[in-house]
């Protein structure tokens, strides 16, 4: 008899829910999302928020590093022009929030496709430096340029509001928010199921091999960049409206290492992992803070030096798991369940 696991085809292969028990647990999980908010205090609905927006963040840049290959440094530049375009959409034009949002989205696309063009002929570390680059340009533009982004001074944004609801509290905006984050997990998910996906993942294994085959690098590429630019200028739309402020100061370098470390961590390529990873980092700093008031009387400079201290940790996640658990805790995880899986056989 054939188990339930068991494929015959290569439809069965890429099922999005392989078994009953994958749907019931997914099903379990949307009603615990439900009924989160009522378990827990204010602080917590605000850190799974903050989770949330990161998540959509991660995705995006999982799609570009992970599944295409590209490395990319300056993802912190597309969360702000996604983030700057809904505030001024919101602030100056009066745009309805729920459009402002796919306007960001699109017009950080539209940088993406710029920052892609004259990388098509680049590979690896050149990729990673030009992407680079163009974050510290976005940073410039936006403290220079006083007259449209307020400079030094930021943007400030009015409750978001939806059909005459404003969204005021954390509790309102979670539910918006995980509603938006399981469309576009679905999406990412989908992604890699269609021809286009395929394409992106053969270009990651061995580019000269997919050229041969007939994939168009240039195109593909192209397509990667602006995907994963609008997941990051949707992440930065929402963020600027959740937060009721911004800055440059909420997008330097140390936020794309932060979420180069979300893919990293929990494993390249993996829609799952960039998920596990996203909440790892965000409740990382909030680990961190709690461990220094435990220490705050012993060693006092760990309080002053907060913000470093996380950044060194953030680094140092990367290289251990780059050298100890390349496939991240996710892959561990897989192994673990394939162990158990042909327990007490070891082939």
């Amino acid at each position: 008899m054939l188990n339930a696991t068991y494929k015959v085809s290569y439809r069965d292969e890429i099922k999005l829910y392989q078994t009953t028990f994958v749907k019931f647990c997914i099903l379990i999980f949307f009603v615990f999302l439900v009924l989160f908010p009522h378990m827990f205090d204010r602080y917590v609905i605000y850190l799974a928020n903050l989770c949330g927006i990161a998540i959509i963040g991660a995705l995006g840049l999982n799609i570009l590093v992970g599944n295409t290959g590209l490395i990319s440094l300056g993802h912190a530049g597309f969360l702000a022009i996604g983030a700057y375009t809904s505030a001024l959409c919101i602030t100056r034009l009066n745009m309805p929030f729920l459009v402002s949002i796919p306007v960001g989205g699109l017009v950080a696309a539209l940088a993406g496709l710029i920052v892609a063009i004259p990388s098509l002929r680049l590979k690896g570390l050149y990729i990673a430096v030009t992407t680079f680059a163009f974050g510290f340009i976005v940073e410039h533009v936006i403290v220079r340029w006083e007259t449209v982004t307020g400079g030094s001074d930021g943007v400030a944004l009015p409750p978001a509001n939806v059909m005459g609801i404003e969204l005021d509290t954390d509790l309102r905006f979670f539910y918006l928010l995980m509603v938006l984050v399981a469309l576009m997990t679905a999406f990412a998910r989908n992604l890699f199921r269609t021809r286009i996906g395929r394409a992106l993942v053969a270009i990651r294994d061995h580019d000269v091999s997919a050229q041969v085959m007939g994939i168009e690098l240039a195109r593909y590429k192209i397509m990667a960049f602006s995907i994963s630019s609008f997941y990051a200028g949707v992440a930065g739309a929402l963020f600027a409206s959740y937060m009721q402020f911004i800055t440059f100061e909420h997008f330097t370098l140390h936020l794309s290492i932060e979420y180069l470390a979300m893919i990293i961590v929990r494993g390249l390529g993996s829609i799952l992992g960039s998920i596990y990873g996203a909440i790892f980092m965000t409740l990382l700093p909030e680990g961190i803070r709690l461990a220094t008031d435990v220490v705050r009387d012993t060693y006092p400079l760990f309080t002053t030096r907060f913000a470093a201290l996380t950044t060194v940790v953030n680094g140092l996640i990367i290289v251990l798991f780059l050298v100890f658990e390349p496939d991240g805790l996710y892959g561990r995880w897989k192994t673990i369940k394939a162990y158990w899986h042909n327990w007490p056989f070891t082939y």
